[in-house]
């Protein structure tokens, strides 16, 4: 049985953690981080979900990428193949395998890499005086473990290195998490602190960055009689306000004192920017249809005269013969969407299931004379 006392000190530590950070990195908005890459959504389950799913639970390892604790002895020797086709000709992938060690726990390893394409090196005038490529790689190994039917505690340990041009960087972020399961398998809830760590050598001296460091909460609910799965996300714990400065905002003036106030974001908004949300339905054991909402996504990529679908995401998932191929696609601005392919198996699907036949009788070998 799991020690409870462990389990709330594990909790007590989470919600410590996510008050002391949201000192420390309440001042640190997008693009003052290095190692982005970590906040890429690669599997097109989650890409369907919104963009993140940490609080679903079942056999899929493509799961681990971002939640260690969803990863159980059921998903032994399963393997995971992702590609995402970005923006501007961009392109990364994800490659995952995990391997069960019966009472010692769950292992698994992965490598997401990023390929940035290739650009155009000029010196100050503008002369072209050749090209350059850049990519990012993160190395992951995770474990996790059951501590009785209903908690998981799991980590991941990430090597990261990052080459543009004549610049690299290496580093290291570590991702941990709890998750409580139903008896029944219907709820699930996870708390994950992702990436925590930092830089072993900058791209330049000096100059480091912190790590997109996040504290999440998720949740999922599978209802009894409807084959459908609602989830949500809570994002940012650390960082209580989202919402960014508009500078193009008109100040307002009070009619009574002639005082100029800055335009505030509203509280709802505030609020709101914390939350995804995504369901699955699933009409046949082989077949899913996944949806999702992230509000943060649609009030920083819409454009006021025309907001269409920004924010929203789909996509489906078919289970054939051995393979589990799922296709998804994100909307993030009027510009385009991202395209997520995955592709998963496992290797005990292949072994053949044929019984060994028994020797034959030999009986009548010796009545032959």
């Amino acid at each position: 049985m799991v020690n409870k006392n462990s389990l709330l000190s594990v909790f007590a530590f989470l919600s410590a953690l996510c008050g002391f950070s949201s000192q420390q990195a309440f001042a640190q908005l997008g693009g003052k981080n290095v190692y982005e890459v970590l906040n890429f959504t690669v599997p097109a389950r989650i890409a369907a979900l919104g963009g993140h799913a940490i609080g679903v639970r079942d056999k899929d390892l493509n799961l681990v990428s971002e939640n260690p604790s969803a990863l159980t002895a059921e998903m032994n020797k399963s393997l995971a193949f992702n590609f995402v086709n970005y923006f501007g000709g961009i392109n990364y992938g994800y490659i995952g395998y995990a391997q069960s060690m019966e009472k010692k726990g769950n292992w698994a390893a992965s490598i997401l890499y990023s390929n940035y394409g290739k650009f155009n090196k000029t010196d100050e005038t503008g002369v072209v005086q050749g090209t350059f490529t850049a990519a990012d790689y993160v190395l992951s190994g995770t474990y996790s473990r059951a501590f009785d039917s209903v908690f998981y505690m799991g980590a991941t340990v990430k090597l990261l290195y990052s080459q543009y041009d004549i610049y690299n960087s290496f580093g290291m972020a570590l991702d941990y998490a709890a998750s409580y399961h139903s008896k029944n398998k219907s709820t699930a809830v996870t708390a994950l602190i992702k990436n925590f760590g930092g830089n072993f050598k900058a791209y330049t001296k000096g100059n480091g960055g912190p790590l997109p460091f996040e504290i999440q909460v998720g949740v999922s609910h599978k209802l009894k009689y409807v084959p459908v799965r609602f989830s949500m996300v809570v994002t940012n714990l650390n960082r209580p306000n989202l919402a960014p400065n508009d500078p193009n905002a008109k100040p307002k003036t009070d009619p009574l004192t002639g005082e100029v106030e800055a335009v505030k974001p509203r509280i709802g908004d505030k609020i709101m920017r914390h939350f995804i949300f995504g369901v699955e339905i699933i009409p046949a054991k082989s077949l899913f249809f996944r949806f999702g909402y992230n509000y943060q996504r649609r009030q920083e990529m819409k454009v006021p005269t025309r907001v269409a679908l920004v924010g929203f995401s789909y996509g489906f998932g078919i289970r054939i013969s051995k393979f589990e191929l799922s296709y998804a696609r994100a909307s993030y601005s009027l510009a385009g969407g991202t395209n997520h392919i995955t592709i998963s198996t496992n290797l005990d699907s292949f072994k053949s299931k044929k019984k060994t036949q028994s020797p034959p009788d030999e009986k009548k070998n010796n009545d032959s004379h």
